[in-house]
C-alpha cells in the first residue's frame, strides 16, 4: 500500500477507487459522446440484448444499480441521440422496454473496446484482466456487493440499551 493511503479505511479506499474509475471512464468515452453513466446503461443493455432480452427500464435499473428515475432520464437522452429506442411493453402498459438502435450498438461496441483497454490498464498492477489476483479481487468485490446493507440501522448505545 502506498504511503498516501496508509491508515485509510476500506470504505475510503473503495470510494477513491470508484471515483478514479468513474473519472477515467468519463474521459475515455467522452470522445464517443457518452458519459460514464450512459456507458453503464448502454453496455448493460448491449449485454442483455445479446442474451435475447429486451429489458424494461426497471430491469435495467436493477442490473446497473442506478435509480429507476435516473435510468429513465438517461434513456430519454440516449433516445434523443438516436442510440436507443423506448417502447411500451405489450405485456405491461406501465413498463417501458429499451433496445439499442444500430447506431447505439455500434457506439456501444466502440465504447466497450475503449473501456476494456482502460480496465486492462487499471488491473495491470494485479497482473491484468486474466490473472489469479484479479479473479480473487472480483470475488472479494462480489462478496461485498452481495452483502445486504441496511442504511437505516443505527448502532448507538441508547439503541442497545433499549433492546
Amino acid at each position: 500500500m502506498s504511503t498516501a493511503h496508509e491508515g485509510a479505511t476500506p470504505g475510503f479506499l473503495v470510494w477513491r477507487l470508484s471515483m478514479k474509475w468513474r473519472v477515467a471512464v468519463d474521459r475515455a468515452v467522452a470522445p464517443l459522446g457518452l458519459t460514464h453513466a450512459q456507458y453503464s446503461l448502454v453496455a448493460s443493455l448491449y449485454g442483455m440484448q445479446r442474451a435475447g432480452e429486451r429489458p424494461s427500464q426497471r430491469r435495467l435499473a436493477d442490473r446497473t444499480g442506478l435509480e429507476a428515475l435516473y435510468v429513465s432520464k438517461l434513456a430519454r437522452s440516449l433516445e434523443s441521440a438516436g442510440l436507443l429506442e423506448r417502447t411500451r411493453d405489450p405485456r405491461d402498459p406501465r413498463a417501458v422496454q429499451l433496445a439499442l438502435t444500430e447506431q447505439g450498438r455500434e457506439r456501444t461496441r466502440q465504447a466497450v473496446e475503449v473501456v476494456q483497454d482502460l480496465l486492462e490498464q487499471l488491473l495491470a498492477p494485479l497482473g491484468g484482466l486474466g490473472s489469479d489476483r484479479t479473479r480473487e479481487f472480483e470475488r472479494e468485490l462480489s462478496t461485498l456487493l452481495d452483502a445486504p446493507l441496511d442504511p437505516f440501522v443505527m448502532h448507538s448505545d441508547s439503541d442497545k440499551e433499549q433492546s
